[in-house]
């Protein structure tokens, strides 16, 4: 799957998620919606993957997570 359409299949499944839903829904359930919907639609992904912070040549783990990491090329933050 090239690129364009890891985040086509990303951006629809945002989609699909929001139009019953709407806004306002609460991050973490807004993200198992979308893990779920990612799952019935087939790209890989990681949950709250951990992300070191990199500053002054020094690697320092600030607890940040990216929401999801699809097919270990795209990060998308709910």
């Amino acid at each position: 799957m090239t690129g364009d359409e890891l985040a086509h299949e990303i951006f629809g499944a945002a989609i699909e998620v929001h139009r019953p839903l709407g806004p306002g829904l609460l991050e973490s359930a807004h993200e198992k919606c979308l893990t779920h919907e990612l799952s019935i639609r087939g790209p890989r992904f990681e949950r709250q993957k951990p992300v070191a912070v990199v500053y002054k040549d020094a690697e320092l783990d600030c607890g940040h997570c990216i929401d999801l990491l699809t097919e270990v090329r795209i990060a998308v933050e709910l």
